[in-house]
């Protein structure tokens, strides 16, 4: 049944379920279950279904309900959000003390690493996972240009490998250039909606062109003076995988603050921490320089990975100069 806007030369139909696609900050690109596609924008000022504000109140996996207002030419309004499953933030380019929504509705992440050309620390590593873990999000850790790795990095890359997935993540060596490994993410990414992340310059969009080859992402090489990624994805876009199951691709990321975590609940979402918290001698022990630590103990005795002790101890840090 049609109803009059306040603005009369708009007239909108019934309201229509839908999926937010794809955000360029302003515009949103909604899909109905039936495939069509509007291009939207938000009503106004809304509440959104969570207490959390954020830069963006809408965000890609969201699903919207929309009033069409002009079917010929695709454009609706977004009237609601529903009610999010999970979701991933960031610190918001705004500002460090702002943050952004990267996308809602997940049923697990996938980060693309790189050991070199450009190489990916495990400090940011673990902050994508600590950040994932708070959100109750799985991650895949691919670890991509495989064929540019030497003796060295290989190492490396068993070492990560052998302490991320005696955690329990999943761990792919891929080489997106070559297509090598791109059928084990493909069966990985098979009837589940993920988020595909990571820093400029890894291969994301190489990664996603082997996985959706009519996408035809641009890519560009890393920046050889800097040795950084240069940013090829605008805006986060969700795209549907041929044999089930949905890709996000977001932006690159130089730098993943951490937001809306406490430091005393930090090693909660640092999963090899958890069997040991309970038997430190303090309940608030925040694993620093308490005695009685059996994080601390653990670490010392090999159980714990030393290099992600001190990532946990680099991110404890950081929330305390934000003033968490």
């Amino acid at each position: 049944m049609a109803f009059s806007h306040e603005t009369p030369q708009f007239v909108y139909l019934c309201p229509v379920q839908a999926r937010i696609y794809r955000s360029t900050g302003s515009w949103y690109t909604a899909i109905t279950a039936t495939g069509e596609v509007f291009q939207a924008r938000m009503k106004g000022i809304f509440k959104k279904n969570e207490d959390i504000t954020s830069t963006n109140p809408i965000a890609v996996g969201d699903e919207v309900t929309i009033a069409i207002e002009e079917a010929e030419q695709g454009i609706a309004m977004i009237t609601d959000i529903a009610e999010r499953k999970n979701y991933i933030v960031r610190s918001s380019p705004q500002g460090k003390h702002k943050k952004h929504i990267v996308a809602a509705n997940l049923d697990q992440a996938a980060l693309v690493c790189t050991i070199k050309e450009p190489r990916t620390s495990q400090g940011f590593i673990d902050r994508f996972l600590v950040t994932a873990a708070a959100y109750h999000i799985p991650v895949v850790l691919i670890f991509n240009k495989k064929d540019v790795y030497k003796a060295k990095e290989m190492e490396k890359f068993e070492h990560w490998k052998a302490v991320y997935e005696s955690i329990g993540y999943t761990v792919v060596l891929t080489a997106a250039h070559t297509g090598d490994g791109i059928d084990e993410i493909k069966a990985l990414l098979k009837d589940k909606t993920t988020l595909i992340s990571g820093h400029s310059g890894v291969g994301k969009s190489t990664l996603i062109n082997q996985i959706l080859p009519g996408l035809d992402l641009r890519t560009k090489n890393v920046s050889g003076w800097s040795g950084k990624g240069l940013h090829t994805t605008t805006f986060a876009e969700m795209f549907d995988l041929p044999g089930g199951g949905r890709l996000i691709d977001t932006p690159g990321i130089r730098e993943l603050g951490i937001v809306d975590i406490s430091r005393t609940e930090l090693s909660h979402y640092f999963l090899d921490m958890q069997p040991y918290i309970n038997d430190c001698q303090f309940n608030n022990c925040q694993h620093l320089d308490e005695p009685g630590c059996a994080v601390k103990e653990a670490v010392e005795a090999g159980e714990l990975d030393m290099e992600r002790y001190l990532s946990y101890v680099a991110i404890w840090h950081s929330i305390e100069e934000n003033n968490y």
